[in-house]
């Protein structure tokens, strides 16, 4: 019952993930990093955004075998739902044509992106590759977290602008809030493992 409890965070989780990165795109206003380097590259992959999302995903995947950094079936899950749901959300979405609204949307899409990410994080059935990336990075070098997922947040962000994906106030929005957002959502949302029994 613990596993399907689990299972079914996960999925909805990686779900309104997805739902709220194409809030966050029509929007307009500006993305995440890593979603500013999956704008920018999806064109001249000749992919839409969500599948550009999945397959970067899976590469990243591969920069845990040098790390020894091991996929969970949530990694798995993430690579193969987000995306998906991405592009589902984007067929059924409307372009918003006043600011207002483009600002309604972007709250909403950051937001429910750290809800999201405190679910599936909190079913603690493994990490998405981003994140272990960067778990794996830090054990590896001994060097701070913040410092890492900085200085990759950094290079994505600015590799993903050169490329011509979306950098805007939206993106400040995210950087500054998603660290509190998640932070908040994720005790509520953990999952703990079942007490083993006292030995006598």
């Amino acid at each position: 019952m613990m596993m399907h409890r689990r299972l079914f965070q996960l999925f909805w989780g990686l779900g309104l993930y997805g739902f709220s990165m194409a809030l966050m795109l029509r929007a307009n206003l500006g993305l995440d990093p890593w979603d500013v380097l999956h704008q920018g590259l999806a064109p001249r992959l000749g992919l839409s955004f969500g599948m550009t999302v999945n397959l970067i995903g899976a590469i990243v995947l591969l920069l845990w075998w040098p790390l020894r950094q091991w996929p969970g079936i949530g990694t798995v899950c993430n690579i193969l739902v987000i995306g998906t749901a991405v592009d589902l959300s984007l067929l059924i979405l409307p372009t918003p044509e006043s600011y207002a609204m483009r600002f309604a949307w972007l709250a909403a899409g950051i937001v429910l992106n750290g809800i999201a990410g405190g679910a599936y994080i909190g079913a603690g059935l493994g990490p998405g590759p981003r994140d272990g990336l960067m778990t794996g990075f830090c054990r590896r070098t001994g060097l701070p977290v913040k410092w890492v997922r900085t200085g990759i947040e950094i290079g994505v962000l600015a590799i993903g602008w050169l490329l011509g994906g979306t950098v805007g106030l939206g993106t400040i929005f995210y950087a500054a809030t998603i660290g509190w957002i998640v932070h908040h959502a994720l005790p509520f949302f953990t999952i703990a493992p079942p007490e083993r029994p006292a030995l006598a």
